[in-house]
């Protein structure tokens, strides 16, 4: 008998010994197409992060300032940096990037090398430093500090040539020597144009991409501060992602072909998808401003977009492979404005519950292929809550399965999925199933993952859940999967006014809508909605859905309009087609009005008769909404008059940032009383004839 139990052992001790010697032979999957640096690693999973825009434009109501606005217009009454960071860790962000110094050349910091900065603002009698209070602020908070420094600057007298470089280098150094670590360094790529120039008052234009050197000024942010990564123009380490609404691509890859886009071969659209074929790591950064403009502006406190927007922006930046930069422009108090805090409240509490309970970990999973057998990559590491362990798969195997069964049905309409990208990005398709009543159905079918990509379904309720993998570049290394079931969404109703007055409001099909006329939030007990009524008088509507079925509340949808535009009348144009002109006053602004046939030359002059006189106190323009080539307007004049006589010149200018961001433009003067408008139209993005205006509207 001892020599059996002998034998026995020593065939165990071979079969364990064996196993263990082939798990060692086991190799992790080899590292595939461009990979991210530990920097960008770190960066990606800071996933949301705050922009603050705050500076002279505050405070002159502009989006760009020309260059020659006056230091001394910079004066906040109540300035508290710890209130941003306090709102700012509270909606879960983990940073903040500054404006240090916008396209104007104002500096938030005394720079040595500009008369231009705070030094010579009342604020704290030219002895405050707001970089250096920000970056205290946030290292109490726990938060990382970033800053954006505008290449462009119209008010240095040497922009544009070699001398400029050496400036806008020195603060660079300032910026990155003096506030402790900058977690990234932000360039726009607004760069060249008209601007005061330190009195010269003209257009200068440069090759952004050769001007500034920016191999250069990279090797010398690099050698100052090696752990901030470098966002925008030139080699950069992260991308725009291609648009200013905080919208990544369904397709989303984390590479570009660099070398491409700095010969000028790419354009900016294909931000939005990354290159599949790219060379190198540049993940995308969607950033969004939580009201229509970047820089503070009264008339849009009541402009902050809906909880809706929200939460699709942030399922469709972080939820589709990309960084959230959510823009939160400080107000001329210096604070961080009570909509926009109450906004945030909003955005967390719902996106706090979408995932307050992961339902993945308890189930049983097992996949078709796991790499080499071996325990180290096996199926279950994808719910082991461990992001350095993930599910391989064999080298060849490009196409597998992983599913995951319940003790009991469980209803779902989330699923979060992220790749082990410190291997690269690899899936290039794949699909998700549940099995419903015994039956596999089919509930998404998608293409990348990356860093992470989340899922917002329609709910099923599921006995098992199967994730197919049908595309990929190399071997799976899949790290995490994840499902919830977030709470039913109301959508809060559309509000629609036409020019006679009418007034429609929409809602998702079994939802009921509940409004009010008089500013009050409404309730069940408000003014039910059973169809368009008619209000002709200024009017600010708010109104709510209830979902019937689970009398589930959406948020509070307001829209404030003018007296009805009945009796607007055109009255004369320049050009243009005549037969569509009153497209611009018939209260939609989907619809609109073109100039730019042959015979049409800017400037445009359009004149029209309010059928009253009314007391104003600006105008919008609303440019063209529909459509790839918007034919934006970028200068104008506006003027009024009683009697369409004698006109008076109210505002002129230009609608800067147009390009990127084609909202509605706000326009602001001393309140005057008028009956007719002359808008003109004096040039247009890229110097074109064409324009386009979907509305023209009065401030009241």
């Amino acid at each position: 008998m001892n020599l059996i139990r002998t034998s026995f052992l020593l065939l165990s001790f071979f079969f364990a010994t064996s196993s263990i010697k082939s798990q060692e032979l086991v190799k992790s999957p080899a590292p595939f197409g461009p990979l991210p640096t530990q920097k960008q690693l770190d960066w990606q999973e800071m996933e949301f992060y705050a922009f603050v825009h705050f500076s002279l434009n505050t405070f002159t109501n502009k989006e760009w300032g020309y260059g020659d606005e006056s230091p001394a217009l910079f004066n906040p009454t109540h300035l508290d940096v710890r209130q941003w960071a306090r709102v700012v860790k509270e909606a879960g962000m983990k940073g903040i990037i500054l404006v240090a110094k916008h396209h104007d050349g104002f500096c938030l910091w005394p720079s040595a090398y500009t008369e231009r900065s705070v030094k010579n603002s009342p604020w704290e009698n030219g002895k405050g430093d707001l970089v250096k209070e920000l970056a205290a602020a946030c290292k109490e908070y726990h938060l990382k500090l970033g800053l954006y420094l505008s290449p462009w600057d119209r008010n240095h007298p040497d922009y544009g040539k070699p001398e400029y470089i050496t400036y806008f280098r020195n603060q660079l150094k300032e910026l990155l020597t003096n506030y402790g670590d900058v977690f990234e360094m932000w360039f726009d790529g607004a760069n060249g144009g008209d601007g005061y120039y330190g009195g010269a008052n003209e257009t200068r234009k440069i090759n952004s991409l050769e001007y500034y050197n920016w191999d250069e000024t990279y090797k010398l942010i690099y050698k100052i501060a090696p752990k901030t990564l470098v966002w925008g123009v030139g080699p950069s380490e992260a991308r725009w992602i291609g648009n200013e609404e905080g919208r990544a691509g369904k397709t989303n890859w984390s590479l570009l072909r660099q070398k491409d886009e700095l010969a000028g071969k790419v354009h900016y659209t294909e931000f939005m998808s990354g290159h599949e074929d790219g060379e190198r790591w540049v993940p995308g950064e969607a950033d969004v401003s939580i009201r229509p403009g970047w820089f503070y502006h009264a008339v849009e406190d009541d402009k902050v977009r809906p909880l809706d927007e929200m939460v699709d922006i942030y399922y469709e930046s972080i939820g589709r492979n990309a960084t959230l930069l959510l823009n939160l422009p400080v107000d001329r108090r210096g604070l961080v404005h009570e909509n926009d805090v109450t906004r945030l409240k909003e955005l967390v509490a719902t996106i706090q519950a979408d995932f307050k309970t992961e339902l993945l970990a308890k189930s049983k999973v097992t996949a078709n292929n796991v790499r080499g057998n071996s325990a180290e990559f096996a199926a279950k590491n994808v719910i082991d809550g461990n992001k350095e362990t993930f599910w391989a798969t064999d080298d060849n195997v490009k196409t597998a399965s992983i599913e995951f069964v319940f003790d009991q049905p469980t209803a779902i309409d989330r699923i979060l999925l992220q790749e082990y990208i410190k291997l690269g990005q690899r899936v290039k398709a794949f699909t998700v199933e549940a099995k419903v009543n015994g039956l596999w159905k089919t509930i998404a079918n998608e293409t990348t993952i990356g860093y992470k990509r989340i899922l917002r379904l329609d709910r099923v309720v599921a006995s098992a859940l199967r994730i197919n993998i049908t595309d990929s570049k190399a071997g799976l290394v899949i790290s995490n999967i994840q499902a919830y079931n977030a709470p039913t969404f109301v959508r809060a109703p559309e509000i629609q006014h036409d020019k006679n007055g009418t007034v429609t409001i929409t809602s998702e099909p079994g939802n009921s809508i509940y409004y009010t006329v008089d500013g009050k939030k409404p309730t069940l007990k408000s003014k039910l909605y059973q169809g368009t009524f008619t209000y002709n008088e200024a009017v600010q509507i708010k109104a709510i859905a209830i979902n019937n079925e689970e009398n589930i509340s959406s948020a509070v949808n307001t829209a404030k309009y003018g007296i009805s535009k009945e009796k607007w009348k055109v009255l004369s144009v320049s050009g243009g087609d005549l037969k569509t002109v009153n497209r611009i006053i018939d209260g939609n602004p989907n619809t609109d009005w073109g100039f730019g046939n042959a015979s049409d030359k800017l400037p445009l002059e359009i004149t029209l008769d309010m059928g009253a006189i009314l007391k104003i106190k600006g105008f919008t323009y609303v440019p063209q909404q529909v459509g790839n080539n918007l034919n934006l307007i970028s200068n104008y004049e506006f003027y009024t008059s009683t009697d369409a006589v004698n006109w008076t010149r109210q505002s002129e200018g230009e609608f800067s940032n147009i390009r990127n961001n084609p909202i509605e433009q706000f326009k602001v003067f001393k309140e005057v009383k008028t009956r007719y408008l002359r808008f003109v139209a004096v040039s247009a993005v890229g110097k074109g004839q064409a324009v386009s205006i979907a509305e023209i509207n009065v401030i009241e």
